[in-house]
């Protein structure tokens, strides 16, 4: 089995990518001072956000060696507006808060904003076109995980929109060149789907759960995927 690239490898490759440029050229490590502040959009569901922040805390605690934090700010929007949106497949509308919960952001000093989730990103081009500050894209430093692991097809595990709608995927292909699989029956995306709502997006883990998400990964294997794609941060709560 290829490697499962979790969270936490794609949050580190985002904040790692941004210090260590600047401060390889002078030798040493980048002065905390000199760390830009960015902006998190959660809620989508608040356990993956409590993920990201608890990442992106420990990879500069780990950087720094130290409890250097980084400077953080968290914009939290309600995930049942948001998943009612989803069902009525008004994207515009969920475009619109994003975009709100980014412009917010930056008139509080961020210089950056990540979503911290990944369906979000089925909204990026217009929330990167409106927010007049950078939107971190989560596929990149899907990309560039996949690339240090020597993988050329891989396997994506999410929500249906994620899976079904192509805009993980097509990133990856397009900038990468990486063939993205998805699992081929619609009754797995739906029940995958209904397990990262119902139960990881509230806080409960199955063993069974964990259970179908292995046997949905050992299939993509079968198909040739190489390494997983954990595109949903609530995964990580079943799989470390």
């Amino acid at each position: 089995m290829g490697k499962n690239l979790t969270r936490r490898d794609l949050v580190n490759l985002i904040l790692l990518s941004a210090i260590q440029p600047r401060a390889s050229i002078a030798g040493q490590d980048m002065p905390a001072t000199e760390m830009k502040m960015l902006g998190l959009i959660g809620g989508t569901s608040w356990h993956s956000t409590v993920e990201y922040y608890r990442y992106i805390n420990q990879t500069i605690n780990d950087y720094y060696g130290s409890e250097t934090n980084p400077p953080l700010i968290i914009y939290n929007l309600n995930q049942r507006a948001i998943h009612d949106l989803q069902v009525k497949g008004q994207w515009d509308k969920i475009a619109d808060i994003y975009s709100d919960a980014g412009i917010k952001l930056r008139a509080a000093g961020a210089q950056a904003v990540l979503f911290a989730a990944n369906t979000p990103y089925r909204v990026y081009p217009e929330v990167a076109q409106r927010i007049g500050i950078p939107v971190l894209h989560i596929a990149d430093a899907t990309g560039t995980a996949i690339q240090h692991a020597h993988l050329t097809k891989v396997g994506l595990l999410g929500t249906k929109y994620t899976m079904e709608d192509g805009f993980i995927p097509l990133w990856l292909k397009e900038h990468y060149g990486i063939e993205v699989l998805v699992p081929a029956s619609q009754t797995v995306r739906d029940e995958l789907h209904r397990m990262i709502q119902r139960e990881l997006g509230m806080g409960v883990v199955k063993p069974t759960t964990k259970r179908y998400v292995l046997d949905q990964i050992e299939d993509l294997h079968q198909h040739d995927a190489q390494g997983i794609i954990l595109g949903c941060t609530e995964f990580t709560l079943l799989i470390s």
